[in-house]
């Protein structure tokens, strides 16, 4: 039988506003993150269905050293959760305020589409 797969994660006061910043600068790794703060705890799996796993860990193991997420292991999964109690002490208001404005320029790219305007 094989030892259970243990993650390292930076302790909360380790998280660093440059590494934050870089995780979320990504479209793929923010979506990741906005679907975490909307459902709560995933599989890695339903992060990105129609990624290849090697693409998938890339930004989750990204996420994860960054202290964005938290993962744990669970049986053959691989468990992923947004850190919002430490983001929030760390950096109050941060996660909230990029969703919000990632949401908007969404919204924005979709009413530029709908209008065919540029």
């Amino acid at each position: 039988m094989s030892a259970a797969r243990t993650y390292v994660h930076p302790d909360t006061e380790d998280i660093s506003l440059p590494r934050v910043l870089f995780a979320l600068s990504e479209p793929l790794r923010l979506e990741m993150v906005r679907k975490l703060a909307e459902r709560g705890e995933m599989d890695s799996l339903d992060l990105g269905p129609d990624l290849p796993r090697s693409t998938l860990t890339h930004h989750t193991s990204l996420l994860r050293e960054s202290g964005v997420v938290f993962v744990r292991a669970e049986g053959r999964k691989c468990m992923i959760s947004l850190r919002e109690q430490d983001l929030e002490s760390r950096f109050s208001g941060l996660v909230e305020t990029v969703l919000s404005g990632y949401e908007s320029d969404a919204d924005q790219g979709h009413d530029d589409r709908a209008g065919g305007e540029r």
